[in-house]
């Protein structure tokens, strides 16, 4: 059966990357382990993968919540608040399927009811963008959304148990993100989990640090493009072209990179 998590765009995507992801990354491993510039991190990461979704407050004040403890109406931070208690969970617990779904049931606690929470959802589901309402593509269909899954952590499992270089890391850390948001595992909360996902992903393999990549922030900053280059590839499961998913791809190494020449 052929590989969700393919590597045939690895060698083009090497070539079209606009910095060194190794010198790039160095200066973030450089920075400061500490619970606060975690929790700097964290909340931008946590309000711009939320603002992504629909949620209203603003990224700033957002950090101003969880940094200087400014109270803000329960509405407005509890769904990012579980969605910050994700990223903790993650930051302190291994990949694994098992904490995947804790990690899930955690950021949907104001989302869903708690028999849907870190549970594969049994109805087909159309994906339409937060802001325009229009149909975005279909998801894998609930009779192989099972099937599909279990292929998809398998490969993610080899992947994680091998050593590959820093942008291998950065490949494969996007491809997850883009083929688990394809097969939208979950009744709700799939955007905000691919997006936790990709960077536990690059954490697993670069260490602690890999917290601080900006990514989130970027693809709030970048969200059409980021919806079109999630379209781009195919509007229905099961007739996808992941030939045409290297925009996706390069859109991570772009964030690194932006965030590289501000520091």
């Amino acid at each position: 059966m052929e590989e969700l998590l393919k590597n045939d765009l690895l060698s083009p995507y090497v070539s079209m990357l606009d910095i060194d992801l190794n010198d790039a990354f160095s200066s973030i491993k450089q920075k400061e382990w500490t619970a606060d510039n975690f929790k700097f991190a964290t909340a931008v990461s946590v309000m711009s993968s939320s603002r992504i979704e629909g949620e209203t407050l603003e990224v700033d004040s957002y950090v101003k919540h969880k940094v200087l403890n400014i109270e803000y109406l329960p509405n407005l931070t509890e769904k990012p608040n579980d969605l910050y208690a994700a990223y903790e969970f993650a930051r302190d617990n291994r990949l694994s399927l098992s904490n995947f779904y804790k990690a899930h049931s955690i950021a949907t606690r104001q989302l869903l009811p708690e028999a849907q929470r870190g549970v594969i959802r049994t109805g087909n589901m159309l994906i339409m963008e937060q802001q325009s309402q229009r149909i975005q593509y279909e998801a894998a269909p609930a009779s192989i959304v099972k099937k599909e899954f279990k292929r998809f952590w398998d490969e993610l499992e080899t992947l994680l148990a091998g050593s590959p270089g820093t942008e291998e890391i950065f490949y494969y850390a996007s491809y997850i993100h883009l083929v688990f948001v394809k097969i939208h595992l979950f009744n709700d909360g799939n955007g905000r989990a691919a997006r936790l996902l990709e960077k536990w992903f690059l954490s697993s393999h670069l260490g602690q640090n890999a917290w601080y990549i900006a990514s989130e922030y970027y693809y709030y900053h970048n969200l059409q493009a980021y919806y079109n280059n999630l379209a781009r590839i195919g509007l229905f499961y099961e007739d996808l072209k992941y030939e045409k998913t290297l925009p996706f791809l390069l859109m991570l190494p772009k964030a690194l990179e932006i965030q590289y020449k501000s520091s």
